[in-house]
């Protein structure tokens, strides 16, 4: 077996890796950062990008400027008797110097959020704007050859391989139809993408979740990490009581990795390790009942690492994963793609129901709370499953999930059984196993609300977060007050099935305020630190903003590279740039 030193081992290469390993590669520290896939980036690269980094330097730089109580007493109210006042602390005080580290020593560049609300805006302190940030588009020229280990977008969320950012991008697209400003801006970004395809067979303009990992990988490489991938960990290494590496099964045969500073655990957590979903989600009695959109390779490796060296996986979360709506695309070679609904709820036009042909939530709500809403709406042990629904007009201007709007056609999608289509509200229940009678009251109740903007039934279009996920102007050209609510009026009409899911795992193995894994007396285990999905969520199950996954994972993760540095004794430890 070869051997092979370094100072620090970060195993998995999504955000809170990538940020540990970024981090300390600029504290002086030799990386290396071993990728179980074939291409690296998890479920970071599939991701929307958004993190939640309440007080950053954008935001204070635009004049959205609060003391860290008011964001410190948003997470207490949402989070009750879970808040970790410590972590919290922790992570809403070093998230402005994460953030301003990274725009000065990196190829990361950040897009403001100061418009983009918290979820729960009934809640005390929550912000109408100001703490999520996303990174910047960038240009996936700058990773040269590297760009082919570069995990592209999932196919089903993007047009032709194009990735589409939100807000004022994905609004130009959905009324490309509609608006000649709107169809130029399209035109160009296609014919663009064509460009790319011709000359590097996929797109160069990187977006979302795919522009930070090319970011955080461009800036590795340039620091002098060593990514390397086909290398899942097998073993941690122990040098006494000390985490000293592990050993990695790699193409070339097994390489034992020390590390003198330790071993970061940033696998991606247990989306798709059917044994821990059996034992920490209920809806998910055999572990099958769960259709992760997270990265088919996050199968509960670090969590099982970081067990063998006596680190804790909690189990006290209110949900063990971050819930999502998702439904099943087929694809050519037998497999299902699964798509998370993220975007198209919160528009007017669309609702709900059961089987029962009932609405049971706020459509516009958080992709967490519709599950909630979903799970507690069920009769214990039927399917989590539900409907979709909407009519003919909404389906061309918007899409419903991997069905994507005018001037794409239907027929592939409705084919293949994805999308059904009934030519009234009544033929469309028989197709999905719907009540009809039920759906037909469900909808001509919904629609004379819609036309009255008032929905008596989930308060929908009441928060300022549910109005963002919406479309005023859309609504206004038709004189619906609710920017979230449209009657469903001419056929033919649609459904999709979407069934649980989630876009990650939350449960993690426990740490502490420097990412440091504990042990079963809650003592720090010497040189394993745990980043992203396979740290225990600082929310507790709790969802309170968009980004809360990859705003602590960027964080904490540039948090323990600080605190191995602290700890090394070589110079670069009197080199560190402290994070107090």
């Amino acid at each position: 077996m070869s051997v092979v030193q370094c100072d620090l081992l970060v195993i998995g290469s999504g955000a809170g890796g990538l940020s540990a390993a970024v981090t300390a590669a600029h504290l002086g520290l030799k990386v290396i950062v071993a990728e179980k896939d074939a291409q690296f980036g998890g479920t970071t690269a599939w991701s929307g990008g958004w993190m939640w980094l309440p007080r950053n330097p954008l935001a204070v730089e635009a004049g959205i400027v609060e003391p860290i109580d008011e964001p410190l007493s948003y997470l207490r109210h949402e989070l009750g008797d879970r808040f970790d006042e410590a972590r919290a602390r922790a992570f809403l005080e070093a998230a402005p110097r994460m953030v301003e580290f990274f725009r000065s020593n990196t190829a990361l560049r950040f897009i403001d959020g100061n418009a983009i609300p918290d979820f729960h805006g009934r809640t005390p302190h929550a912000s109408l704007g100001g703490r999520s940030l996303c990174a910047a588009p960038f240009d996936g020229r700058r990773l040269g050859a590297r760009i082919a280990d570069l995990k592209p977008p999932l196919p089903e969320t993007t047009l032709w391989g194009m990735g589409i950012a939100s807000g004022a991008e994905l609004r130009h697209f959905f009324n490309a139809l509609r608006k000649p400003a709107s169809l130029w801006y399209v035109t160009q970004r296609v014919l663009a993408h064509a460009k790319d395809l011709l000359l590097h067979r996929r797109g160069m303009r990187l977006l979302n979740g795919n522009a930070l990992i090319a970011s955080l990988a461009a800036s590795a490489l340039e620091a002098g990490v060593d990514i390397r991938t086909r290398c899942p960990a097998r073993r941690l290494l122990r040098d006494g009581e000390r985490v000293s590496g592990a050993v990695l099964a790699t193409p070339e045969g097994a390489v034992e990795v020390q590390a003198s500073c330790g071993v970061v655990l940033a696998c991606g957590g247990f989306p798709h390790d059917d044994l821990r979903k059996r034992t920490l989600l209920p809806h998910a009695p055999t572990g099958k009942e769960h259709w992760s959109a997270a990265s088919r390779g996050n199968t509960g490796d670090g969590l099982r690492l970081g067990e063998t060296a006596g680190g804790q996986v909690a189990t006290d979360a209110l949900q063990a994963a971050a819930l999502a709506p998702v439904s099943l695309v087929p694809r050519a070679d037998g497999s299902f793609a699964h798509f998370p609904h993220l975007i198209e709820r919160g528009k007017p036009g669309l609702i709900a129901v059961t089987r029962r042909g009932q609405r049971f939530t706020n459509e516009a709500d958080s992709y967490h709370d519709f599950m909630q809403g979903l799970l507690a709406a069920l009769p214990a042990g039927e399917p989590v499953q539900a409907w979709l629904v909407c009519d003919h007009a909404f389906m061309r201007h918007y899409g419903l999930g991997a069905a994507k709007p005018a001037p794409m056609p239907l027929s592939p999608m409705i084919a293949n059984g994805y999308l059904k289509r009934g030519r009234t509200l009544a033929d469309l229940a028989k197709v999905c196993g719907i009540d009809g009678d039920a759906l037909q009251k469900t909808v001509q109740r919904y629609n004379a609300q819609a036309l009255s903007g008032k929905d008596e039934d989930f308060s929908k279009g009441e928060t300022p977060y549910n109005r963002m996920q919406g479309d005023a102007p859309f609504a206004s050209e038709r004189g619906w007050p609710n920017p979230c609510m449209g009657p469903l009026q001419r056929g033919p009409f649609y459904a999709v099935k979407v069934v649980a899911g989630s876009l990650g795992t939350f449960a993690g193995l426990k740490t502490n305020a420097h990412a440091q894994v504990l042990d079963a007396q809650d003592q720090p285990i010497a040189g394993l630190y745990a980043g992203g999905n396979d740290m225990n969520s600082m929310m507790a199950g709790h969802y309170p903003s968009g980004g809360i996954t990859l705003g602590p994972a960027m964080v904490f993760g540039w948090l323990a590279a600080h605190h191995m540095a602290e700890q090394m004794p070589t110079p670069a430890a009197a080199d560190a740039v402290s994070p107090d």
